[in-house]
C-alpha cells in the first residue's frame, strides 16, 4: 500500500522561509521516479488546490500564488519530493498535502501557520 507522509510544518512568521517534505513507502523506487509528484493546500474553509508539480524529468509547474517563492524537488533516491517555502505570507497559511497521481495517493497533511 502506497503511503506518503509530510513533515516539516510549522508556525512561522511573515517573510520566513520553510521547507516541508514528502516521503513515499509502499512504493519501488523506480515507480516513485517515473511519476509526477504534487504539492497540495487547503486553507479553512477552502477547497484544495494545486501548489506546484513536478515530473519525472524535473520539469516544474507552479500556482500563480506560489511561483517565484516556492521550489517544487525531488531525491529519487530517498522517494522524497520538497517544498522549499520562501517570503511566507499569511494567506499560506493551510494544510499541505503532496500528491501521487499515478496511485490516487495523498498524505496526511502538513500544518502551515504564518503569522503577520
Amino acid at each position: 500500500q502506497v503511503r506518503l507522509v509530510e513533515s516539516g510544518g510549522g508556525l512561522m512568521q511573515a517573510g520566513e522561509s520553510l521547507t516541508i517534505f514528502c516521503v513515499g513507502t509502499g512504493v519501488s523506487g523506480a515507480s516513485f521516479r517515473i511519476n509526477t509528484m504534487g504539492w497540495y493546500r487547503q486553507a479553512p474553509g477552502k477547497e484544495r488546490e494545486l501548489v506546484a508539480t513536478i515530473t519525472s524529468g524535473g520539469n516544474t509547474n507552479y500556482s500563480d500564488s506560489a511561483k517565484g517563492r516556492f521550489t517544487i524537488s525531488r531525491d529519487n533516491a530517498k522517494n522524497t519530493v520538497y517544498l522549499q517555502m520562501n517570503n511566507l505570507k499569511p494567506e499560506d497559511t493551510a494544510v499541505y498535502f503532496c500528491h501521487l497521481p499515478a496511485f490516487d495517493a495523498w498524505g496526511q497533511g502538513a500544518q502551515v501557520t504564518v503569522s503577520s
